[in-house]
């Protein structure tokens, strides 16, 4: 087993992929050190059913130590897509059990916290801030009893959204944060839904204004990862699909901006392209990205 020190090393910064923990998920590890990562993102279990993960204290235990061995750090997990923590009906509880079961599993694999993408009040009215919207107090309460029951060295991490859903304002995920008011919730952002969602940071001004905004609202502090991902779809177009990094709409400046701002540039920075192979994130991503650090 490759010791992957050196790459970690010479990389001057934390790259790596959303990788598939199929037959294990301590093949992801190997899998994320063989394309040149040093951080990595999974699923638990199956992202599609409710189905929980259930993993052997041995599997722990060698988890642990590959990741140990390999340098593989940080490590999310992203939760279920299936997750709607403004429902107020069974899929929010099931939403609500489904977080507190990983979040606690994560710890026991060094994991640093789930990613989530919030979910949706169902109005028709999408331009409504949070909260003016009739659940926005379930939203807030599922929220809380996650972070009750779950570790406190365990975050939350809200995704920004690319579509009509929760979070696709920086205004909105700053009211979220201010009303929690909770070190352990913490915020995600991907460069494909800042893309889909209108937000121009292609210009080194654009990307300072777009940074103040983000302090402002809702404090730098509580950016813990960034998904480096392209778009298929033009500007401001609300549509998420993810495209190989340099290959889509989003701008290969806006990566780079990420990657050697003095505010940004110390975050984990994650990669779910389709691969150029379209098997998946690849090496040949990872490479773009570190071929852009200054």
């Amino acid at each position: 087993m490759q010791n992957n020190r050196s790459n970690r090393i010479s990389n001057k910064r934390s790259i790596g992929a959303h990788l598939s923990c199929a037959g294990g998920h301590y093949k992801a590890l190997q899998s994320i050190a063989d394309k040149g990562g040093n951080c990595l993102q999974i699923f638990s279990s199956s992202p599609r059913t409710w189905q929980q993960a259930r993993i052997a204290p041995a599997d722990i235990a060698q988890f642990n130590k590959i990741r140990t061995e390999l340098h593989i750090d940080p490590i999310y997990f992203h939760a279920l897509y299936l997750v709607n923590l403004a429902d107020n009906g069974s899929t929010g509880q099931k939403s609500v059990q489904a977080l507190i079961h990983e979040m606690n599993l994560g710890v026991e694999l060094g994991v640093k916290g789930s990613i989530v993408h919030t979910g949706s009040f169902k109005n028709k009215d999408k331009t409504l801030a949070c909260r003016d919207e009739q659940n926005y107090p379930v939203l807030l309460q599922n929220i809380r009893s996650i972070l009750s029951s779950t570790p406190r060295e365990s975050y939350l991490i809200l995704e920004n959204a690319g579509n009509r859903k929760i979070g696709q304002t920086i205004e909105q995920l700053g009211e979220i944060v201010e009303d929690i008011n909770n070190d352990r919730l913490r915020i995600c952002l991907d460069t494909c839904h800042l893309h889909a969602a209108g937000y121009d940071l292609t210009t080194p001004d654009n990307f300072e204004r777009f940074l103040d905004l983000f302090e402002k609202l809702i404090g730098l502090e509580k950016l813990e990862v960034l998904h480096m991902n392209d778009s298929l779809d033009p500007f401001g177009s609300l549509r998420d699909r993810h495209e190989n990094i340099g290959q889509g709409h989003v701008g290969i400046e806006v990566f780079a901006h990420f990657l050697n701002h003095p505010k940004t540039k110390h975050l984990p920075f994650i990669i779910e392209t389709p691969g150029f192979d379209q098997k998946g994130p690849d090496k040949q991503n990872i490479d773009i990205l570190k071929s852009l650090v200054q």
